[in-house]
């Protein structure tokens, strides 16, 4: 797919999602994303969207003072987040291309206390922040729906400070997937068929100058949370995949996919 067609739906999936109103189901799905209930429960109500493959904060080692900015920060959850433990003193900037996820972000922000947040629109391949800005950049399960992943490090790169951090949670495949998953607009939306191997990825920081790179952590998704999952169960039906042959399908999914947790440094 052309750059401008991914970007365009992608925009059109999650403009849908961001007029959705809370999940009740979305708790529960943060909580094993690695979200723990008190966390869950200091963001504005809204602001949790589900939308993660894990909590890049776990591992950010977040200073008061310091500032932050997350690239696709959809509902809000992660720069709400990041506000608690960088504190009055310290400034969260959270970008996202996707105009209903800017208003629904910045109904979050009226609803809550904070004043050290902003929400900008714009892409994340063209960051709307100046250089030497953010001590850290985070993101999650975002950057792999770019379809310019290179740029997307590149950009990271130049709004960080020297010695500034890169924590980002990401999926990356460990095989080749299936073809009806690659030619998936769920699954691209979804954050799989966007997805690249976890070496290619990996490079592609090392590439973009950041040094000490590094898997934090990788997580496995258990077959059973991949078959009821409900992009798994549109490619299924989409693709006119049988009963009898859905198992295999999403073992074949579960077993090329992975979420992983990179860490990586700007050298002084």
């Amino acid at each position: 797919m052309r750059e401008e067609k991914v970007k365009k739906m992608v925009r059109k999936g999650y403009a849908k999602v961001a007029k959705i109103e809370r999940s009740c189901c979305a708790p529960e799905i943060s909580e094993k994303m690695g979200y723990s209930k008190d966390e869950l429960g200091s963001v504005p109500e809204g602001a949790d969207l589900s939308l993660g493959c894990g909590n890049p904060l776990a591992f950010a080692s977040l200073k008061p003072g310091e500032t932050v900015v997350d690239l696709g920060s959809g509902g809000g959850l992660d720069c709400f987040l990041a506000a608690n433990k960088v504190g009055g003193k310290g400034r969260v900037i959270g970008v996202d291309m996707t105009p209903e996820m800017i208003d629904r972000a910045r109904e979050n922000l009226r609803k809550s206390k904070h004043n050290n947040v902003e929400f900008r629109l714009g892409e994340i391949e063209n960051l709307p922040v100046a250089d030497n800005t953010a001590d850290i950049v985070i993101s999650n399960c975002v950057i792999n729906l770019s379809p310019n992943k290179k740029r997307v490090f590149e950009e990271a790169f130049r709004v960080l400070k020297p010695s500034g951090r890169l924590m980002i949670s990401d999926i990356v495949l460990l095989k080749e997937l299936p073809e009806a998953i690659k030619k998936s607009v769920q699954a691209y939306i979804g954050c799989v068929a966007g997805a690249v191997r976890k070496d290619e990825y990996i490079k592609l920081i090392n590439n973009a100058g950041f040094q000490q790179v590094r898997v934090v952590e990788e997580a496995h998704f258990p077959i059973e949370y991949v078959v009821d999952d409900p992009t798994t169960q549109a490619i299924i039906k989409k693709s006119k995949i049988s009963a009898k042959n859905a198992k295999e399908f999403a073992e074949k999914f579960a077993e090329a996919v992975a979420s992983i947790k990179v860490y990586g440094v700007k050298p002084k």
